[in-house]
């Protein structure tokens, strides 16, 4: 069997001058560039470069929206109003339904309390009343 070379102590690496002086380098770009950022002169001709940004694309922001309504209509797709619309008029009806199922329950609450006040003051269970009903009379067929 052969001996594995990289098994030597150590080998000859040419281009390890050249790693060295590249992550010395990135290293001083990193620091100078983490100093730069974390500047306020940074943030400020950051700020100014987005507002002009914004202030020259408006204009044309407006146009692609309009476009975009348009074609949305034309397709009888919804648009994001129509939606947000839509999206508001759920959790109304949602809130709605909330109360009236809190309602419901403190009526049924009361009608339970009622109840439990007649059995107690009877002793029993209060009877239904047994009224007469009037039957409804057929009506007459005329001859043909």
């Amino acid at each position: 069997m052969a001996e594995d070379p990289t098994q030597d102590a150590k080998r000859l690496d040419p281009m390890e001058p050249w790693r060295a002086a590249r992550d010395s380098y990135m290293e001083a770009w990193g620091k100078t560039m983490v100093d730069m950022v974390n500047s306020e002169a940074y943030a400020q001709s950051t700020g100014a470069m987005l507002e002009s940004y914004m202030t020259v694309s408006a204009p044309f922001r407006e146009a692609v929206e309009k476009a975009m309504l348009k074609t949305l209509e034309q397709m009888g797709m919804p648009s994001r109003a129509d939606v947000l619309s839509i999206a508001e008029r759920m959790t109304n009806i949602e809130m709605r339904l909330d109360d009236l199922d809190a309602k419901l329950d403190n009526i049924q609450r009361l009608i339970v309390t009622v109840g439990a006040g007649r059995r107690s003051k009877a002793g029993k269970a209060p009877q239904p009343s047994k009224k007469k009903t009037m039957k409804a009379k057929p009506a007459k067929r005329g001859k043909k």
